[in-house]
């Protein structure tokens, strides 16, 4: 989510701003974070500003004063959209919170819409999508279709447009409109709808509009739940979901020897194969198959990730 897009209503301050992004983008952060102190001097309560401070002065080295800023940041930023709660756990400030901040994932989904494609498939080597539907094809007859597939997570429908061959109808589920504005211009959907996948069954919005429940054979979470850390809700509105024999196909990233879930520092959650396992065999699932691969890149590093396919 870009904050340079939520203006402080001062144009002095705005531009003390401008100013203070093109000195961190040279590489002069301790001088964007002066800059920017200056600008929040004209303005103390703009949240965006707090939270372009608290990067500049985390970019320079200045980590007390980058936590001090994040703090002020986490008690006046009431829905905490500028994830200062997570970024303070990332510091090593406060223990990570078992969720992220709905807000936060909205608004951060909702700015990346109009270009979330062109930045995965062209420069991030995303493949997360075709990876699963490899693992389907080798795990499960490769001729099936599929009579209803819901797709959680789908964004703008890269997911969508990966298994709307082989289903009869693609329901596409999202926690950002703007996502889903997007995924309706690729016309592979038969319905979307906003959803909160933190959220118990009856409040998450999967059930809306009078849709059954155990509706689905397939249900697809592409790249979704490394924004959702732990992930017991996840796992109530599948099975929710999901009829029995039906298929629920998934990507996490690899948190390797942690217990459960991990925070990292692009403040995503990764979460380890033991834990996955054990939430599909206490709700009811066998595990079929499973295989790990690179789900795209981050900062130019492959980011390693586990592809699941379990069964009802």
């Amino acid at each position: 989510m870009s904050v340079l897009s939520h203006s402080s209503g001062d144009l002095i301050a705005d531009r003390r701003a401008d100013y203070a992004r093109m000195l961190d983008e040279a590489g002069d952060h301790a001088a964007a974070a002066e800059v920017m102190a200056q600008a929040l001097e004209l303005c103390p309560d703009w949240t965006a500003g707090l939270a372009l401070l608290a990067t500049y002065r985390e970019r320079a080295g200045d980590i007390q004063a980058a936590i001090r800023t994040l703090e002020r940041l986490d008690g006046e930023d009431k829905d905490d959209v500028f994830a200062a709660s997570l970024k303070l756990a990332v510091l090593g400030a406060a223990e990570p919170p078992a969720h992220p901040p709905g807000r936060y994932v909205e608004a951060l989904f909702d700015s990346y819409a109009d270009h979330f494609d062109a930045a995965l498939t062209e420069r991030l080597d995303y493949n997360a999508p075709a990876r699963l539907a490899g693992l389907l094809a080798r795990a499960a007859d490769p001729d099936q279709r599929f009579r209803l597939c819901v797709d959680l997570g789908c964004g703008t429908g890269l997911s969508g447009e990966a298994f709307c061959g082989r289903v009869d109808r693609l329901e596409g589920f999202d926690l950002s409109l703007n996502m889903l504005a997007k995924a309706e211009e690729k016309a592979v959907y038969d319905h979307l709808t906003q959803a909160d996948l933190l959220l118990s069954p009856r409040e998450s919005g999967l059930f809306s509009e009078g849709f059954a429940r155990e509706r689905a054979d397939l249900v697809v979470a592409a790249d979704v739940l490394m924004y959702l850390g732990a992930l017991e809700s996840l796992m109530a509105n599948v099975d929710a979901l999901i009829a029995q024999g039906g298929l629920f196909l998934f990507s996490v990233e690899d948190g390797g020897d942690c217990e459960t879930f991990t925070l990292l520092p692009s403040l995503r959650y990764a979460h380890a194969f033991c834990y996955v396992e054990t939430l599909l065999a206490e709700t009811g699932f066998t595990l079929k198959a499973h295989g790990r691969a690179a789900l795209r890149k981050d900062a130019g590093a492959p980011v390693p990730g586990i592809l699941f396919l379990a069964q009802r």
